[in-house]
């Protein structure tokens, strides 16, 4: 059975990150809140965690993985960025933005675009989701937690305790997060573009 922790969305409780964060390290699968929905989530180097969640939402091997950042220094790590990407990012960032980058060698080869060896990252400004990443000190692997009979994430914590009591290690109640997905943005384009409007405003990408 899954630990259900009810953390304060504004005061998280130190206790419940911490213990969050050792389920992660331990090689779990935990349920999390972002700044556009809630998302599954492991540590990058867990491959069996990783499967678990391909399970979960039954992706292919093709499905591209998030990593979730805790700043524009920890996306800086992971992905190729310029002094003109930096200055976009640093004015978006936290928001609710996927960014598409060229991949430094610090991101496991699984995890990178077959064709482009790209990879999406991305800051919540979520307080939760930035106590876990500051606790944690890495980014978090991720997906929006849709299931396959879905169309939209789920947003009550106890309708995926129901769902999700047997497959995941931690469902996190942070309340209401929301249902739009993040803004998508090409940043391996010049100049960037716009791949899916979602939550972040898309004007800056739009001819």
């Amino acid at each position: 059975m899954a630990q259900f922790f009810q953390i304060h969305p504004e005061n998280p409780q130190p206790r419940l990150i911490r213990r969050a964060v050792e389920i992660l390290l331990e090689g779990g699968v935990i349920v999390y809140p972002t700044d556009s929905s809630y998302a599954l989530g492991c540590q990058i180097g867990e491959k069996s965690a990783m499967e678990r969640i391909r399970r979960i939402r039954r992706l292919d091997d093709k499905h591209n993985f998030t990593l979730v950042c805790r700043d524009l220094s920890e996306i800086a790590s992971y992905a190729k960025i310029d002094d003109q990407a930096y200055r976009m990012l640093k004015s978006l960032t936290p928001g609710a933005y996927t960014f598409i980058h060229e991949a430094t060698k610090q991101v496991p080869r699984r995890l990178l675009h077959p064709r482009r060896k790209a990879i999406g990252l991305r800051v919540p400004d979520n307080v939760i989701c930035r106590a876990l990443l500051g606790e944690l000190d890495q980014p978090i692997l991720s997906t929006t937690l849709i299931l396959p009979d879905h169309d939209e994430p789920l947003t009550d914590p106890y309708d995926m305790r129901e769902a999700l009591d047997k497959h995941v290690d931690l469902i996190i109640d942070g309340g209401f997060c929301g249902l739009e997905p993040t803004t998508v943005v090409d940043m391996t384009a010049d100049p960037p573009a716009l791949v899916r409007r979602g939550k972040g405003d898309a004007t800056l990408f739009e001819e």
